[in-house]
């Protein structure tokens, strides 16, 4: 799920941005979420580092009595995310050129001209991160998609542990190394999904072959890369031991 982070002085236009951009998560059922709403730079800076990973940044350039703007803020902010998001939103549209001049590589300058024209700037932004997001992983990942309530979840194939079956009825839980969720599913169309990179271990457990650490031969478990533990079935033992 990516992080949005919200840098804006004043504390109005902060709830307008963050009301937007929650309501068009939900609409899109996009895998985002508003992870933090400060005037504060530093703050901001602070929560990046404490959750390291790409986000997306709507940033103002001009920061009252804070001591850095929104150009040196985007600056450190690239130091920590170099594949980030950075978006500026200011009323001060000549300034556009000096996103180019610092090399922050920013996706988009809103001008908030009126409260409509910057929410439909911040919508357009969301859509277009999204359509780039989905273009990236065509070229370098595979990614398992599924519908969570409301929200699609894109995982990357390689970051998938196992899945399995639930004790709810037609539920599957999936298993990863940064996230786990159920979802509506049976492991046997799963099995045929998602091809030999998954072995069916168990009647509860498909896993991804290439995460397996180790196998207790004697208790017949499976120890992945990250510790979780499954079972397999005596009459699969051969086949597992094939694969590694």
């Amino acid at each position: 799920m990516l992080p949005v982070y919200i840098c804006e002085d004043e504390e109005n236009v902060r709830g307008i941005q963050r009301e937007c951009l929650e309501k068009q998560i939900m609409i899109e059922g996009y895998d985002m979420e508003v992870a933090l709403c400060s005037g504060s730079p530093l703050e901001i800076l602070e929560a990046v580092r404490e959750a390291p990973g790409r986000g997306i940044y709507f940033l103002d350039v001009e920061l009252k009595g804070e001591a850095m703007d929104g150009f040196a803020l985007g600056r450190e902010i690239r130091k920590l995310d170099p594949r980030g998001f950075l978006v500026y939103v200011t009323a001060y549209g000549n300034l556009a050129f000096e996103t180019f001049r610092y090399h922050l590589e920013a996706l988009d300058y809103i001008v908030k001209e009126s409260r409509e024209k910057m929410e439909e700037g911040l919508r357009q932004s969301l859509f277009v991160i999204t359509q780039r997001m989905r273009a990236e992983q065509g070229e370098r990942r595979e990614y398992f998609s599924v519908k969570v309530m409301d929200v699609v979840k894109h995982v990357p194939m390689d970051e998938i542990l196992f899945f399995e079956a639930t004790a709810r009825t037609h539920r599957i839980a999936l298993h990863g190394m940064n996230d786990w969720f159920d979802f509506i599913g049976s492991l046997r169309e799963l099995e045929g999904q998602l091809g030999s990179r998954f072995l069916r271990t168990h009647r509860a457990y498909l896993v991804n072959v290439d995460q397996i650490a180790e196998l207790d031969l004697k208790g017949r478990e499976i120890r992945m890369k990250n510790g979780e533990r499954c079972l397999f079935s005596r009459n699969v033992k051969g086949a597992l031991l094939g694969r590694m």
